[in-house]
């Protein structure tokens, strides 16, 4: 059972669809005992970092995430906010990330203005930094929907998936040990983004 976490901020739904469409047993709940009792969780997320840390914090969620991720090694997906909670901290507020990456989330700072917008919209594509089973059956060239204007920066190289060029790189996805994590909306971005939930579910 995958459980999609309910923390307040958006995105659930489409979710919760693309895993139903591919035969994936999952539920959204913000429910401890549904947590405890997950085998993967997806932490999605659309918004301002500080609110999402809040919620988390009100809800009494961040011992029971903690213990699952850290402790018990569940896989987990973060998803757009989801992932860059993982960080340590973010220019999007003044609150302290979950901490389970060695890594802070910062806006976009491009020089082009006025080719390049923010918050970037759009299709790109992943450059793979290393072979990772999240990415079975993808090829360089496939496209995936980004909505962002902040973006994470990593200090320990090798917890980078991928990255994806918009003015400059940005890192578009992670890995550290169970820990997963995407820029961009695999729910989001159709056929292949679906080969990545997919993938998720089957074991990486």
């Amino acid at each position: 059972m995958i459980v999609i976490i309910d923390y307040g901020m958006g995105n659930l739904r489409s979710i919760y669809k693309a895993l139903k469409r591919l035969e994936i047993e999952a539920k959204i709940s913000a429910n401890v005992h549904d947590i405890e009792a997950a085998d993967r969780l997806i932490l999605p997320g659309v918004g301002h970092f500080g609110r999402g840390m809040q919620n988390l914090r009100d809800m009494g969620l961040l011992e029971v995430l903690t213990r699952k991720v850290i402790e018990e090694k569940t896989p987990i997906l973060g998803i757009c906010l989801g992932m860059q909670l993982f960080c340590k901290s973010s220019e999007e507020g003044a609150s302290e990330g979950l901490g389970w990456l060695n890594a802070k989330t910062v806006r976009f700072d491009v020089q082009d203005k006025s080719q390049y917008k923010v918050p970037h919209v759009g299709w790109n594509s992943l450059a793979f930094r290393k072979e990772q089973p999240l990415f079975s059956g993808l090829q360089n060239q496939d496209l995936f929907y980004f909505v962002h204007s902040y973006h994470l920066v990593c200090h320990e190289d090798e917890n980078v998936l991928s990255s994806t060029t918009y003015d400059y790189p940005f890192v578009s996805a992670v890995q550290k040990d169970n820990i997963f994590g995407t820029q961009f909306h695999p729910e989001k971005s159709r056929r292949i983004g679906l080969r990545i939930l997919r993938n998720f579910s089957e074991g990486v």
